[in-house]
């Protein structure tokens, strides 16, 4: 009898159909595929249509939902009117402080160069007070330019143009000291040495200046675009929020038969209360700044322009006797022969003109008028007018004295001799007054009225800016209001599935 060996067992026998049938040659047959491990995003859209199916899980979605639009809503209120807040800033504080300094720099410079040729008619020693005008204009200039300099950044057009005006203030100021020495001491060459000063000043430092002053006036503008420009993105949104708000409490109520739900009515009022100030408060902006633009800025553009026309043709008018006739318009161009001198006085007194009703072709005076609201800003305007008109008649018979070769009659005309106060001779007519006196008068005529247009444009701009005040950091605050009034009306409806 045979028994099997202690401790072993005998190999269990495996059926044939159990092993896979393998060709000699075939591949080996792959392993089975492991699913596919499925995405976060993936699992969490399948949990949020979960719980979508339920109505507590609707509720927490519809909450999330109106407290993010909330708050979004009041942020871009926030920042919009931010944005806006600090445009109009700029322009009450900085853009239009800049701009009227570029102004004064280009009449400083200008009247500086009518003062130079002024004294220099006067012969010998210039007097006191035309030599400290001359003085006052160049540290005026260079005041504004070191204002404008610090104030400036980010603008290269404005920076190349202070700081080519810093190069050449020096320049010409010292061009005049040698004009003055040469005056005084009778030579001709003095006349050349202010010929050639005025030239730097005309072909090179007052379009410097008509530059700067461009640059600072397109800033200004950008900055009124800025703080005019609708919050759309705001206003867009608000609406969007108060649509979704309104359709979660007609929900609501449909569900519930429950007419107010006091945590959506907060979130709703919020938000209307948001969006109306949000409207009301950019419109008055809008209106006020609007009323800075077209009854401030456009006056002061064009006062500023009549002001230099003025000054640029006094200054040509004292060159003319000074030039006495050595410089002439050159061969081939209109006018050709004539005083160059004097046919740009005439340019310019074109460019004031008549002060007529006509807006078509009726110079800065005229344009001045027409923008002029107040019998505050109109009276000095037509102070100017009538003080111009009685400096083209004097400057016509100064012409006619200087053409006939009466040049002391001229200057006379021009600048007087000391008794042209309404004193009588001894003929027992008055004397004239000369041109020089109409060109004081109009000259302190418009800056009375340049001092009147810039209170209005202070005034109605500092209203647009007061209307936008406060609306960012309110927007903000009540936009957390509604945000957690719509979170706890909707908690409340939840509180009743539990």
């Amino acid at each position: 009898m045979t028994h099997p060996q202690t401790g072993s067992a005998a190999p269990t026998a495996h059926p044939a159909s159990s092993l896979p049938h393998q060709t000699p040659g075939s591949p080996a047959t792959p392993p089975a595929a492991l699913p596919q491990r499925r995405t976060a995003f993936a699992e969490a859209l399948d949990r949020l249509r979960a719980a979508a199916i339920t109505e507590p899980g609707r509720l927490r979605i519809i909450g999330a939902v109106l407290a993010a639009l909330v708050i979004a809503f009041g942020a871009v209120t926030a920042w919009q009117m931010s944005e806006r807040t600090a445009a109009a800033d700029d322009v009450l504080h900085r853009s239009q402080p800049l701009s009227a300094d570029a102004a004064v720099i280009y009449r400083s410079l200008a009247d500086a160069n009518t003062a130079a040729a002024g004294g220099f008619l006067v012969g010998g020693e210039e007097p006191a007070d035309v030599r400290k005008r001359y003085e006052d204009d160049i540290a005026m200039a260079a005041e504004k330019l070191a204002t404008a300099a610090a104030n400036s950044k980010g603008s290269a057009t404005a920076g190349a143009q202070i700081a080519k005006l810093n190069g050449l203030l020096p320049e010409y100021a010292e061009r005049i000291e040698a004009a003055r020495t040469y005056n005084r001491q009778g030579l001709p060459l003095g006349g050349a040495y202010l010929r050639n000063a005025n030239d730097l000043m005309q072909t090179q430092m007052l379009p410097a200046a008509e530059k700067l002053y461009a640059a600072e006036k397109s800033r200004l503008g950008a900055d009124y675009d800025d703080a005019k420009s609708y919050p759309w993105a705001a206003i867009g949104l608000g609406l969007l929020v108060l649509a979704v708000l309104v359709w979660a409490q007609r929900r609501n109520y449909r569900r519930t038969h429950r007419v107010f739900n006091p945590g959506l009515v907060t979130a709703t009022a919020t938000a209307a209360a948001v969006l109306l100030w949000l409207l009301a408060g950019h419109t008055v902006a809008f209106t006020a700044l609007s009323d800075s633009y077209d009854n401030g800025i456009r006056s002061l553009n064009v006062l500023n322009d009549a002001r230099i026309s003025t000054l640029q043709a006094r200054s040509n008018e004292n060159l003319t006797l000074v030039a006495r006739g050595a410089v002439t318009v050159p061969e081939g161009r209109p006018q050709a022969g004539e005083d160059q001198y004097d046919v740009d006085y005439r340019k310019q007194m074109k460019a004031l003109g008549d002060g007529g009703t006509d807006r078509s072709g009726m110079g800065s005076l005229g344009e001045a008028m027409h923008y002029a609201d107040d019998r505050e800003g109109r009276t000095p305007l037509d102070d100017a007018m009538k003080a111009v008109e009685e400096w083209k008649k004097r400057h016509k018979a100064a012409r006619d004295a200087d053409t006939q070769g009466e040049y002391e009659k001229a200057l006379e005309r021009v600048i007087g001799d000391g008794k042209a106060n309404g004193d009588k001779p001894e003929d027992g007519k008055p004397e004239e007054h000369p041109t020089g006196e109409y060109f004081d008068r109009a000259d302190k005529a418009l800056s009375k009225a340049v001092k009147h247009e810039q209170q209005d444009f202070r005034g109605a701009a500092e209203d647009g800016l007061g209307a936008m005040t406060g609306l960012p950091v309110g927007a903000a605050a009540l936009a957390v209001l509604g945000a957690a009034g719509a979170v706890l009306g909707i908690g409340r409806r939840l509180s009743e599935y539990r």
